[in-house]
């Protein structure tokens, strides 16, 4: 196997200010680079049409390319009807920077999708994610749910009864070990029709879990940014680990990638650890050994 794929790097997991991370990303090695565009500087409503044109240009100018934004606005996702219109008017304008920046890919977290596809909490989601779906289609993009919170065979159920797929697949193996224990390399065959965008990351359980419990739901309290970050890195549920170290057979992972013929960004994100540029250029070694 001799992997092909541009490898990225997630900007806000070098922990630096904005320029200064695209900087380092191109020191790094990297291909691309995914940004969050949620809040300050890079909100959609704090940059103007010539900020963006500048942003674009500086990129470029690096020799870089933007493997998708992040537009996860926390909270439940898209799980409370009365907070879904600003959400969804939000995500729209995210998506539409991301086009303008020259890529087609917003990653996402949409909430801990029910088992039960008759709970109201599950059809709130899915129209949701229809009318999201359907504004990504017609400008050719995506809105990609990362994985994690549930089996790639359940997921794949929940989008399968979507109208199209404009909502798709951010994959990330290591979410899916560290959380539902869900086999990555299964799970890639399971949902290779909707795999836009994959993250790069490992890990492994420490003990089983409800994923409500990690990722917030509705009438559960959600988890933060940063106490995810810290349950990453030393809680009793699941730990993020260095590329190899953890429960991710990126052997097998990588070739089912291979197989079901992915060929976009595999991209770095690090969520833990007090050396993130150290982390994130052993990261980059790890799978270059895989493109010799």
């Amino acid at each position: 196997m001799k992997l092909s794929n541009p490898i990225g790097i997630m900007v806000d997991s070098l922990r630096m200010e904005l320029r200064d991370g695209l900087r380092k990303a191109k020191e790094l090695g990297a291909d691309g680079v995914q940004i969050y565009a949620v809040s300050g500087g890079m909100d959609p409503s704090n940059l103007s049409q010539a900020a963006r044109r500048e942003l674009k240009q500086y990129i470029e100018a690096l020799g870089l390319r933007i493997s998708a934004l992040c537009g996860d606005l926390g909270g439940h996702g898209f799980q409370d009807p009365s907070a879904n219109p600003g959400k969804i008017e939000k995500s729209k304008r995210i998506l539409d920077l991301a086009v303008e920046l020259g890529t087609n890919v917003v990653t996402t977290h949409i909430g801990v999708v029910p088992g039960d596809a008759n709970d109201s909490v599950y059809a709130t989601m899915q129209q949701a994610c229809e009318e999201l779906g359907v504004y990504a289609k017609s400008m050719g993009a995506y809105f990609a749910v990362e994985t994690g919170p549930e089996t790639a065979s359940h997921l794949k159920s929940f989008l399968d009864s979507l109208s199209s797929d404009g909502v798709s697949v951010n994959f990330d193996p290591a979410n899916m070990v560290m959380v539902t224990g869900d086999d990555p390399v299964q799970g890639v065959y399971t949902l290779k029709d909707y795999i836009v965008h994959t993250h790069v990351k490992d890990g492994v359980r420490l003990r089983e879990v409800d994923p409500r419990e990690v990722y917030g739901s509705l009438g559960y309290e959600p988890m933060s940014h940063e106490r995810i970050a810290e349950a990453a890195s030393g809680g009793p549920t699941y730990r993020e680990l260095a590329l190899g170290e953890g429960r991710v057979d990126f052997d097998r992972y990588f070739q089912a990638l291979k197989d079901i013929g992915y060929n976009g960004y595999l991209t770095i994100e690090r969520e833990v650890g007090d050396q993130p540029e150290a982390d994130i250029a052993k990261a980059i070694q790890f799978i270059n050994r895989f493109k010799e």
